[in-house]
């Protein structure tokens, strides 16, 4: 696995932390640590997280490859 989809991996893992507490908790850990869910940084995590699914659905439909 390369580092793109290990970044990609990472990023999905804390946006579905996230979303996981906005729904038991109403709360956005997000939106806390980085000032506001409008906030231009928070909008960025958001962005990221996203491009970060968009480019992971390629790898449902791929065979792992094997590590030696």
């Amino acid at each position: 696995m390369n580092l793109f989809y290990k970044i990609c991996i990472i990023l999905i893992i804390i946006g579905g932390i996230n979303w996981g507490l906005i729904g038991l908790f109403s709360f956005n850990l997000v939106a806390w640590l980085l000032g506001g869910s409008t906030g231009i940084a928070a909008r960025i995590v958001y962005t990221l997280v996203g491009i970060a699914a968009l480019c992971s659905i390629p790898s449902l439909f791929t065979s792992s490859p094997q590590e030696s």
